[in-house]
């Protein structure tokens, strides 16, 4: 179900003020970059606004009213003066920008407005991209862009002063935790999954996800053999780990976890289990930080956010998670 102007206004309040008044005061930006974390509500707030600017009978001049004929069809993806672009396999491709602005050169269908999206817009390619300028450079009368990112880095710089940055804040941890358990997640891995996504009901998902479960043990597996030898760590990638991480999602949220057994090492070292989010584990995990230093845990974190990094440059994953489990046992360099 669409998400209302009254429940996105709770986790992005900054957000929804900033659009209200330029609503109301009728100085709506030709081009907007929603940027913020996995789970935020970007895409929930682009297509709230979308509804704003198209609704028939705007509660408070500004909030959609959700029930008239384009509030509906927004809602449902079916309005023909809203286009939504997202990657086409790994990326957004140069021609499906082309055929956006051909869309947009057309008059509107039913008004003069016309709204676009692009979903992971930091996946566009260079040709994607260079389209995407021109069309920003000269933008058609009542026409408004939402770009949506997690990765606000990745974005042409020229992209970036041609939008109005809308920054999407991530709900605090522990309000997130409160808010998994009062949906009924077990405490034990409510907070690993506020740690894995700001959405309610991506984490709700995730609770009941097969793939996820076992992503979890693998992960903890992995770890462990780094502790033994080389050989054996590697052989657990050849086997179980490229097996079940076969995307390159999958792999990003392995690392991701990966990443979160590193810091429950920190905790417990630094006194705060109370922080740890691999509750399960915590025994475990209390064994593997007594033979982790301080130093080793810091160069550990490091290398697997380098890791992430070359996983969004493309980086071949088999030969990226090789070179990170020697980095992880040796401390040596990334070749």
């Amino acid at each position: 179900m669409a998400k209302t102007w009254e429940e996105l206004e709770k986790v992005q309040p900054t957000v929804l003020k900033m659009m209200q008044n330029s609503i109301i005061k009728n100085r709506v930006g030709h081009a907007y970059l929603l940027e913020g974390m996995r789970g935020t509500g970007k895409k929930d707030t682009a297509l709230l606004l979308a509804r704003a600017l198209f609704c028939e009978a705007p509660i408070n001049g500004y909030q959609p009213c959700e029930a008239c004929n384009n509030c509906k069809r927004i809602a449902n993806g079916n309005h023909p003066d809203v286009h939504i672009v997202e990657p086409d396999g790994l990326s957004i491709k140069k021609q499906q920008i082309k055929e956006l602005q051909e869309e947009f050169s057309k008059k509107a269908v039913e008004s003069s407005k016309k709204v676009y999206m692009i979903v992971h817009a930091d996946k566009m390619s260079n040709g994607a991209s260079n389209s995407l300028l021109k069309f920003l450079e000269e933008p058609n009368a009542e026409t408004v862009a939402f770009l949506l990112t997690q990765q606000v880095q990745q974005i042409l710089p020229t992209i970036l002063s041609r939008c109005q940055t809308l920054s999407f804040k991530p709900l605090p941890l522990n309000a997130m935790t409160k808010q998994l358990v009062e949906n009924g997640i077990n405490p034990l891995n409510a907070a690993l999954f506020a740690q894995m996504t700001n959405n309610l009901d991506e984490a709700i998902a995730l609770n009941v996800d097969d793939w996820f479960a076992q992503a979890q043990k693998l992960v903890v597996k992995l770890y462990e053999v780094l502790n033994k030898n080389p050989l054996e760590a590697m052989v657990n990638l050849q086997g179980d780990w490229f097996l079940h991480f076969k995307e390159k999602e999958q792999l990003d949220r392995g690392l991701d976890l990966l990443l979160l057994i590193i810091k429950d090492l920190l905790y417990i070292q630094l006194d705060k289990q109370d922080q740890i989010v691999f509750k399960k584990e915590s025994e475990r995990l209390k064994q593997f930080a007594l033979h982790a230093s301080g130093r080793r845990i810091s160069e550990q974190m490091a290398a697997i956010l380098d890791a992430k990094r070359r996983l969004q440059a493309n980086m071949n994953p088999q030969l990226l998670m090789e070179q990170l489990v020697l980095k992880l046992q040796e401390g040596s360099s990334f070749v």
